[in-house]
């Protein structure tokens, strides 16, 4: 069983514009993630992502294997990365997690869910399109509507306010537990724990 690789993406837009945006959560739990396994990102042969290899859970044991990827192009576009990953690595969709944002859920909270629809969320059709099925796992983030009036392409494409900025390292750090708890035990103890 752990010699199963599990494939989890961040979903993201790369560079440096992109960094702090809304959008970009996915990349900051991928971040947390490979601090934890004590590796750093690294081009993958394919050419298409950034990846760490490697084993998840407390030093010492064998934990499962893991793929982390963050494609390196667009939100739109991220799917043909992710399908070629998954190929590669000889992953079926359902030991696919896609970590990404959720307007329809409050800043600062978490939901777990295996498929679904995409939600508006670009990130989600394109891996959909590509992989043939919207039957992967879902760390969803959230990061509320938008105030007012603003455009919701504007919303998460702009930087974290002042305020939830404090907050943003812990929020990806519960995404990164609600990510090994999903691989270490499984849906619905994570949803137990986690879809507060």
């Amino acid at each position: 069983m752990s010699e199963d690789v599990w494939l989890v993406v961040g979903l993201g837009n790369p560079g440096p514009t992109y960094a702090g945006h809304r959008h970009n959560i996915g990349y900051l739990v991928t971040d947390e993630l490979a601090d934890r396994m004590a590796s750093k990102f690294r081009a993958h042969k394919t050419g298409r992502a950034d990846v760490v290899e490697g084993r998840l859970g407390p030093a010492g044991t064998p934990g499962p294997r893991v793929v982390l990827a963050r494609p390196r192009s667009y939100m739109n576009e991220l799917g043909g990365p992710v399908k070629a990953l998954a190929t590669f690595y000889k992953v079926p969709p359902e030991r696919i997690i896609a970590i990404h944002d959720e307007l329809d859920i409050a800043f600062n909270t978490l939901r777990v869910k295996l498929g679904g629809g995409d939600n508006g969320h670009n990130g989600l059709r394109s891996m959909r399109g590509s992989l043939g099925t919207g039957d992967f796992y879902r760390v969803r983030a959230g990061i509320g509507r938008p105030p007012g009036r603003q455009d919701v392409a504007d919303f998460v494409l702009s930087n974290y306010s002042k305020t939830e900025l404090k907050d943003v390292p812990f929020h990806a750090m519960d995404a990164a537990d609600a990510v090994e708890s999903l691989i270490t035990d499984g849906l619905e103890k994570t949803q137990q724990r986690f879809n507060s």
